[in-house]
């Protein structure tokens, strides 16, 4: 049991790896071919190596997916917000030190996170059950709060009507059955695609990248980005709809002006909180708030105390191979950034989306990914925040919650 246990971390390390740096490739879509397969698999090994399996996946891609993110501009909905600042560095010839910063929010964040597992576990349930009947109205708060933070009265406008366009883009997809992975045309359209374009239309010139270690921030500085990543994170499991844009905006009203190297670290750690945070709400109320852990719950049917504590014994084994992988794996694009011509690599990963998009929702899907494209171009030229297109998640679920 333990050497198919260990096996298991080692593939679902591999297999994260994999999903984090290949665009449009989502750990929820590795997941639920596994369970389509799990009847076959389940002959050979036991359920909880094929959760391992899962686990070990889903942390590590919460490493590792910042590394198309920031050298490639390709964000999946977890890393969306982290594309600018990430570039801002990029642009500085610091692309290593990007990812690096956000392989210390992630594993600092998982070792706090890990640690207060014993106080989440009687804090969820109350916090839970306290705010269900507001959870909506808190949303909408949380939305409204986003839009009036833009600074002039045209940005405001501007702002809502990228809310509304992109959640009304949301809604419609969300009720094509016929569409099997919504998420990746909206995100790849809304923060990828349209990224990439402008910076195809600006002619952007990626200088040499260099593995160097001048950013260092302090001790108390890196102590309260990690605290901001662990309660942001934590958000996430109690709101559905919330995603690591929203907590990641919500984090920055701790600060006066987050730096993009504060910026980094607060959301590499969301995600991993996010992550692990969802092992916590499986267990004490029952909800899985994620498609990887959805599998994970399908899998195991029950998850009691020795399941969360073996899958808390992952995360962490996860997380140490994930933080050397990803870190070797940045000193490698940046070696072969200074080789390729960025242009050609830009125009590449939108094709490479686009064939995607085709590949698994036909053309139905490549046309949501235009639409998406079209909304996802308007902030960028209008000086807004492009967390307001997150509104394709969050209206729908405000919507389905106060309806």
């Amino acid at each position: 049991m333990i050497a198919e246990l260990f096996l298991a971390l080692l593939l679902g390390v591999l297999a994260g790896i994999i999903t984090g740096i290949t665009p449009g490739l989502h750990i929820n879509l590795v997941a639920v071919v596994l369970l389509s397969s799990s009847a076959f698999l389940l002959r050979f090994f036991p359920p909880v190596v094929l959760a391992a399996f899962i686990i070990a996946m889903s942390i590590t891609h919460t490493f590792t997916d910042f590394i198309a993110s920031i050298y490639l501009g390709a964000p999946d909905d977890d890393t969306a917000l982290s594309v600018l600042p990430g570039h801002v560095l990029l642009l500085q010839g610091k692309g290593y030190e990007a990812v690096k910063l956000t392989v210390v929010g992630s594993l600092l964040c998982l070792l706090g996170t890990i640690a207060l597992v014993p106080f989440l576990i009687i804090a969820v349930p109350f916090i839970f059950e306290t705010l269900r009947p507001y959870i909506g109205y808190l949303l909408i708060a949380i939305a409204a709060f986003m839009i009036l933070h833009e600074k002039t009265r045209n940005g405001k406008f501007w702002a809502l009507i990228v809310f509304l366009l992109s959640g009304t883009l949301g809604l419609l997809t969300f009720s094509l059955p016929q569409v099997k992975d919504p998420l990746f045309p909206l995100f790849s359209g809304l923060f990828g695609i349209s990224m990439l374009l402008l910076s195809l239309s600006q002619s952007v010139e990626i200088p040499p990248q260099r593995i160097t270690a001048d950013i260092h921030p302090g001790k108390r500085e890196t102590a309260k980005a990690i605290s901001t990543g662990i309660f942001s994170g934590s958000l996430l499991s109690i709101f559905p709809g919330l995603g690591p844009a929203q907590a990641a905006i919500l984090a920055s009203q701790f600060y006066r002006k987050m730096q993009p190297h504060i910026y980094l670290i607060v959301v590499g750690g969301i995600n991993t909180v996010t992550m692990v945070m969802s092992f916590v709400t499986l267990y004490t109320i029952e909800k899985a708030r994620n498609g990887s852990i959805v599998v994970v719950q399908e899998l195991l049917k029950t998850f009691d105390t020795s399941l969360l504590l073996i899958s808390l014994g992952v995360c962490l084994a996860a997380g140490g191979l994930a933080t050397l992988a990803t870190l070797w794996i940045a000193k490698r694009c940046s070696t072969i950034l200074n080789r390729v011509n960025y242009t050609l690599v830009s125009i590449g990963i939108i094709s490479f989306i686009i064939f995607l998009a085709f590949v698994l929702g036909g053309p139905l899907s490549a046309f949501i990914l235009a639409v998406a494209t079209a909304i996802g171009l308007i902030p960028a030229l209008l000086g807004i925040g492009r967390n307001h297109a997150m509104g394709v998640l969050l209206l729908p679920v405000i919507l389905y919650l106060i309806l």
